[in-house]
């Protein structure tokens, strides 16, 4: 879909701002060219352990036929755009991506940073956070590997209840990234004390709360909690949405769009080929929350507006690179 031709350019414009710069696995865009997002999925993912992650556990070519039918119907079911958060240590895979977009048309963001123990190699533990840091704005000013794709956003994971000494680095880590490249931080993160936590951390390396998105927020729906993290200029990622938790997914995100509609976003973290198992396992196809959820959504008052906010104006805006501070 070309999302100029089907609202019309000013009513875009309208929607997403004036125009940002993204980097996705087939080049720089700019945000009016983002058109519909799904903001957190995977296509691929290892949980092995990062001492034995490695691309040589997949075939390639399986990989892309498998997943490259479910980005062809993503296309189809009217999504421009998927932001797909397989870190290194758990699959990430740019090459693999890029094929994909360029044969689906679907354009694909990937990332960098690390996830949690036990994704972590074991070198994680005794790195400072300025050398992950360096590594990181390395990959973002340079390209992933050889592959010269960059990355568009840090992709972090915490662990649950207060921050270990080393999910504590990862993030203070990603902070600096982020005030380094403007990149902006999707942590993995389902409870409140860790969320709260990282914003501490973003305010102690002098970035404000808006770098950071508090993925599986939807999975604490604590409405108190959320205000607190929106208080401060968080993100909120409602990416728990299925089919089987519709209902109750549509009065959480009608009650948030009332309280912090432009910073919300959601997605269904579906997906993926699973390295290991048998043709990769069962996949969850992409395309359900763009064709179902939103009619859920305008039966239950969300107006057409509040939905292409949620579709295409907050994603615009959370991917539009930030300048570095400092």
């Amino acid at each position: 879909m070309d999302i100029a031709l089907a609202l019309g350019t000013g009513v875009l414009l309208a929607l997403v701002g004036p125009d940002g710069r993204v980097e996705t696995v087939t080049g720089t865009v700019a945000t009016s060219e983002l058109g519909r997002v799904l903001t957190h999925e995977h296509v691929l993912v290892d949980f092995v352990g990062a001492d034995q992650v490695s691309p040589e556990r997949y075939d390639a070519g399986e990989a892309f036929a498998a997943m490259l039918p479910h980005l062809v119907d993503l296309k189809a079911a009217g999504i421009d755009t998927l932001v797909e958060c397989t870190p290194e240590w758990l699959g990430r895979d740019p090459a693999l991506l890029r094929r994909l977009s360029e044969a689906s048309g679907v354009l694909l963001i990937t990332n960098t940073g690390f996830y949690r123990d036990p994704y972590l190699p074991h070198w994680a533990h005794e790195a400072t956070a300025e050398e992950l840091a360096a590594l990181w704005i390395e990959e973002a000013r340079g390209g992933i590997g050889g592959t010269g794709i960059k990355p568009g956003f840090i992709k972090i994971a915490v662990n649950e209840g207060e921050l270990s000494e080393v999910q504590a680095k990862i993030v203070r880590a990603a902070a600096l990234t982020s005030r380094a490249t403007g990149l902006r931080i999707h942590s993995h993160t389902t409870t409140a004390a860790t969320a709260l936590e990282q914003l501490d951390i973003l305010a102690e390396v002098g970035l404000p709360g808006s770098r950071l998105v508090v993925v599986h927020a939807d999975a604490t729906p604590d409405l108190d909690l959320h205000g607190r993290l929106a208080a401060r200029g968080a993100w909120l990622s409602y990416d728990g949405i299925r089919a089987e938790n519709a209902e109750a997914k549509v009065e959480l995100v009608c009650d948030a769009l009332a309280r912090w509609p432009d910073q919300l976003l959601i997605s269904q973290d579906a997906g993926w080929y699973q390295v290991g198992e048998p043709g990769g396992g069962q996949v969850t196809p992409w395309s359900w929350l763009p064709r179902e959820f939103p009619p859920l959504l305008r039966v239950a008052g969300v107006t057409e507006e509040q939905v292409e906010g949620l579709l295409i104006a907050n994603p615009a805006r959370l991917l539009a690179i930030q300048p570095p501070e400092g």
